[in-house]
């Protein structure tokens, strides 16, 4: 167990070794969350905001059936063919 002193403006500092093994950094936020028995820190990792073409691909379906191509949705041959 690691012991921490509050300063008088109410900061406390987290040791090196912790700071490392959970990647907190210079302005890295955590949430204080009181508890019946004490207080808890936890890491506040910020979602990190991305593009909708940089999601693209990351869900595919699984393949059903024989593989398609541009002819097999032209209009104009799906009419012409006997049904």
């Amino acid at each position: 167990m690691t012991t921490m002193t509050v300063s008088s403006k109410g900061q406390i500092v987290l040791p090196a070794d912790i700071r490392r093994r959970l990647g907190l950094m210079a302005g890295s936020q955590m949430e204080i969350i009181e508890e019946p028995d004490g207080v808890r820190l936890v890491v506040s990792r910020p979602v990190n905001a991305t593009s909708i073409s940089a999601c693209a691909g990351m869900v595919t379906a699984p393949s059903k059936g024989k593989a398609r191509n541009l002819a097999d949705f032209d209009a104009a041959s799906l009419v012409s063919k006997k049904r």
